[in-house]
């Protein structure tokens, strides 16, 4: 008679989602592994490859690999919409499984955690989630991303987890709730508002398969941090709004005894231009700063309310025409 784990085993389909960009390198040896890992845990599953309209030769290698095996299957994007939030979202739509598990293409976040991950969900968790304790790829660059996460973290209303991976688990539960929320938002910041119990896996993060350089631009980070900060936290505001009495009180005391001093020692104080060209720089600095963070906050607004194009998929592999149409 089978055990509750084995019917479990049976009857239940694991997802692996994987983006690629220019991953010609990579992708087959990815497949290559997923599979070897897969066959030893007992479970039916799928491996879907998200290309975002590759320059090389990516997207021939996804075509031969899924002609060989149908398991793997294809979406390639009409053009770069990105490796993470509404393309992955536009992703996790044609994926059937139970659960979902994402992970990058570039070999940074072992494929081999897999097997501890499903351990995981086995033993109840809805969530599990990679957590970097360091990286290889540079102390520095560790080192900001951990001090970002930890400013997200102080501004945010709703705890945040620090150090979340490129690699996570969920079950379909936690994915039809996250379908409802909106389209800006990344999973990693709605979980901590769902309120799942989430299980964090540590590893060192590992240098990129072939010594590749991230090709995640300076503008790409910053992109994504200003996003994160408006789409977890209206603390922003509310230090500009505190920042703007503190320096009116401040300018309003500095202005009251330059009076008295000026009406007091009429002959001998002098002003000076200096004083007043400082606090005017000053203080069109500290506007034109929170001019920027306004904005950044009415172009989330913008995002939300206008229509923007769907997702739109060039081809699709291996997919049942059934399933869903060539536009999301």
């Amino acid at each position: 008679m089978l055990s509750i784990l084995e019917v479990m085993r049976l009857e239940k389909k694991i997802s692996i989602m994987i983006p690629c960009y220019n991953e010609e390198r990579n992708v087959r040896a990815m497949a290559e592994t997923i599979i070897k890992i897969m066959e030893s845990v007992s479970y039916d599953y799928e491996i879907v490859f998200t290309d975002n309209d590759s320059k090389d030769n990516t997207k021939k290698i996804l075509r031969e690999l899924a002609a060989e095996n149908s398991r793997i299957k294809v979406l390639i994007n009409n053009r770069n919409y990105g490796t993470g939030g509404r393309s992955s979202r536009n992703t996790m739509r044609y994926l059937s499984g139970d659960i979902i598990m994402y992970l990058p293409c570039d070999f940074q976040e072992p494929p081999e955690l897999i097997p501890k991950f499903i351990k995981y969900w086995e033993d109840g968790y809805k969530v599990v989630y990679g957590q970097k304790t360091g990286s290889k790829e540079g102390k520095i660059k560790f080192f900001l991303r951990s001090l970002f996460y930890k400013i997200i973290n102080t501004l945010s209303e709703v705890p945040q987890y620090e150090n979340m991976s490129g690699l996570f688990l969920i079950d379909r539960e936690v994915y039809d709730e996250f379908e409802k929320t909106d389209e800006d938002l990344i999973l990693r910041y709605a979980l901590a508002d769902m309120g799942y119990k989430i299980k964090l896996v540590q590893y060192v993060q590992e240098e990129r398969r072939g010594g590749e350089k991230s090709r995640f631009s300076l503008g790409g980070y910053l992109s994504f941090v200003m996003n994160s900060m408006v789409n977890t936290s209206t603390g922003p505001l509310r230090v500009m709004t505190i920042i703007g009495f503190g320096m009116s009180l401040v300018s309003f005391l500095i202005g009251l005894v330059y009076l008295i001093m000026k009406l007091t020692l009429w002959y001998r104080f002098q002003t000076g231009m200096a004083p007043i060209l400082i606090g005017m720089f000053f203080l069109g600095s500290i506007q034109l700063l929170f001019m920027g963070v306004l904005g950044e906050y009415i172009g989330a607004v913008l995002r939300k309310v206008s229509k923007r194009p769907d997702i739109i998929l060039s081809e699709k592999i291996n997919f049942e025409e059934s399933n869903k149409e060539d536009e999301v």
